[in-house]
């Protein structure tokens, strides 16, 4: 199976450190937050590595080459614009083939263990790994977990937050075209035709989005040497 990081954004919420440095080459403890990914991807299995992105993209194919110091092989999707979550994947797709793929978002940290997909045939077009809704996460959640199969939230629901993990079916993307789009339509269409699974993630997971939220990674790594 490859593997897609997803390293476009051009992280606003975490100015000034972004602006001259793309957020997934922003420090984290001894590491560049993508590192831990690559690592946490090598030692799963994963071998090819797809990484897409745009604002100060070419520091980041710079910084990490072809991916061998990481035992893996990296190949780069370039977007001249913003393409949002699914327009970009979708470019990317000539480089992940024909199976099902891991996508990863670039600016989360995580002690998931990426292997524990790999043993997982997908069923239906895609699964997704969810978390508890954060604090700092909008009321209401994503999606509810219903015996296997994820839903639209719901009230009453116990509503959970998309963590960024996910495999992903290339037949998802069945009729589109070129151009920006978001991945969540896609996924929602999906659900509704009872062809989208998931599970629930109880590991640590932090959502990267700003510098209050990356001194939380920094205290944990603090604590962990």
């Amino acid at each position: 199976m490859k593997a897609m990081i997803l390293a476009a954004g051009k992280g606003e919420r975490m100015r000034p450190l972004t602006l001259h440095t793309p957020k997934p080459l922003v420090q984290a403890g001894s590491k560049r937050l993508i590192e831990y990914h690559l690592e946490a991807l090598a030692k799963a299995g994963f071998t090819e590595i797809v990484i897409n992105h745009a604002w100060l993209g070419q520091q980041i194919e710079s910084y990490l080459g072809d991916g061998a110091q990481f035992g893996l092989r990296i190949r780069y999707s370039a977007e001249g614009e913003p393409l949002e979550t699914g327009g970009g994947i979708f470019k990317a797709l000539p480089l992940l083939g024909d199976e099902p793929f891991l996508l990863v978002n670039g600016d989360i940290w995580t002690d998931f263990d990426f292997a524990s997909l790999l043993d997982k045939p997908l069923q239906g077009l895609a699964h997704l790994v969810m978390v508890d809704m954060p604090e700092h996460a909008p009321t209401g959640g994503d999606f509810y977990l219903e015996q296997g199969l994820l839903h639209d939230a719901a009230p009453g629901a116990d509503n959970l937050t998309f963590s960024g993990i996910s495999v992903l079916d290339p037949q998802l993307f069945a009729g589109c075209s070129a151009g920006a789009f978001k991945l969540a339509p896609l996924l929602r269409a999906a659900m509704a035709k009872g062809l989208v699974t998931g599970e629930h993630m109880t590991g640590r997971w932090i959502d990267v989005g700003t510098l209050e939220r990356l001194a939380q990674v920094e205290t944990l790594l603090t604590a962990e040497q």
